[in-house]
This record gives C-alpha cells, sequence and structure tokens, in this order.
C-alpha cells in the first residue's frame, strides 16, 4: 500500500492493527510519534535559514526552532555569536556594569534568546537551526518526511499505539522497524551532506 498522505498514513496504521475501531485515536498516535521524530531525526531538510534584527537584551525564538547550528551577526564583518549558559551570561553582566555594544554571546533564557552586550543599536543577525517537521493534518496531508521516509511515520505512530493497546505483542518489531527507520533518515542525511566532497589523493615526491 501506498503512503503519501495523512489519510493512507491512517489508513495503513489501522490496517496494521487490524482494528476499525480506532479512528478517533490514531491521529493521536501520529502526533505522539511526531514528537518523538523530532527529538531523534536531524536530518538536513530540517535546516532552516532566518535572517532578523536585533535590537534588544532579549528576542523570541522562530515558531519552529529546536536547536541552533549557526548564530552570526552580519553587519561590517560577519561575527559568529557564542552560546553561554545563562548564569554566565548574568556574571559577565555584573562584571562589565551592563555596558551596551556589539553582542558577542547569547544564552537560551525560557523560550527567547538573550544577548550580551546588550546590544547599543540594531544589529542585523542570521540563524541557521534545526526546525521542528511541519505537523501532518488535515489541511497539510504531507511533508518531506513522508514523502521520503513513510516507515519512520508508519512504525512510529505503531510504536505509540501499544501503550493504548496494552502490551501488544509486535511492539517490540515496531519499535526495531522504527529505530531503523529513524537511523536510514539520519544517514541519508549525512550522506547528501558530504556528497560531492570528492576524494583527496596524496602524491608522494621522491
Amino acid at each position: 500500500m501506498s503512503i503519501t498522505n495523512y489519510t493512507q498514513l491512517k489508513t495503513a496504521i489501522a490496517d496494521f492493527l487490524n482494528r476499525d475501531d480506532l479512528t478517533s485515536v490514531i491521529p493521536t498516535f501520529v502526533s505522539l510519534a511526531e514528537a518523538d521524530i523530532n527529538r531523534r531525526v536531524r536530518h538536513w531538510r530540517m535546516q532552516v535559514r532566518s535572517t532578523a534584527e536585533i535590537d534588544g537584551q532579549y528576542s523570541a525564538f522562530p515558531a519552529d526552532w529546536m536547536e541552533t547550528i549557526r548564530f552570526q551577526i552580519t553587519d561590517q564583518t560577519p561575527s559568529e555569536l557564542e552560546l553561554l549558559a545563562q548564569a554566565e551570561i548574568v556574571d559577565r553582566r555584573e562584571d562589565t556594569a551592563n555596558i551596551a555594544g556589539r553582542p558577542r554571546f547569547y544564552a537560551i533564557t525560557g523560550s527567547q534568546f538573550e544577548f550580551f552586550p546588550t546590544p547599543d543599536g540594531t544589529y542585523n543577525a542570521e540563524l541557521v537551526y534545526f526546525g521542528r517537521i511541519p505537523a501532518l493534518t488535515d489541511v497539510a496531508p504531507t511533508n518531506w518526511l513522508l514523502t521520503y521516509h513513510p516507515d519512520v511515520y508508519l512504525y512510529g505512530s505503531l510504536v505509540h499505539s501499544a501503550p493504548y493497546l496494552s502490551d501488544d505483542a509486535r511492539a517490540q518489531v515496531w519499535a526495531a522497524l522504527y529505530q531503523s527507520g529513524v537511523d536510514s533518515a539520519n544517514l541519508a542525511s549525512d550522506a547528501a551532506r558530504h556528497s560531492g566532497s570528492g576524494l583527496r589523493m596524496k602524491v608522494r615526491s621522491y
């Protein structure tokens, strides 16, 4: 059976479970799988580039932000922002009397980025990060993961059906297939990111 959209995924889950009375809970299995997938999968298709103006001590995360890859100020000579613990940011503010300047560091404070020094003006910044995989819905019935790795969605959803169905004997098989799918997605991403790098040959002189 082909799985190319949300409806087909839900049908496949019901078929694998051999149940026709789970229509109302199958979307929950998919949602739980998506939460777990976002924790396990790191694929180049999840990388997002965002630009913004930094003009204050704090700036909100992008709505789909999960993990920063690179954060830099792009004005004049670009400079990368270094991640510090929030407590260290506090110490640096105290040591410098919180003098404003060009930001050099950032911390994760609540659901915001905190910058130090506090910007003394408006700075252009570029953030490259891992964003959450767009969730499947009836309105948005497909995404790149379902297109390229439908097994991750199927077996991830089946794994999360097991607690609801109470000790399904197939749970271990589904878990193994799910992990294999996740590993395959991550490996495919690594292979794509390193393709075209070429081989370097050492020339030995005599």
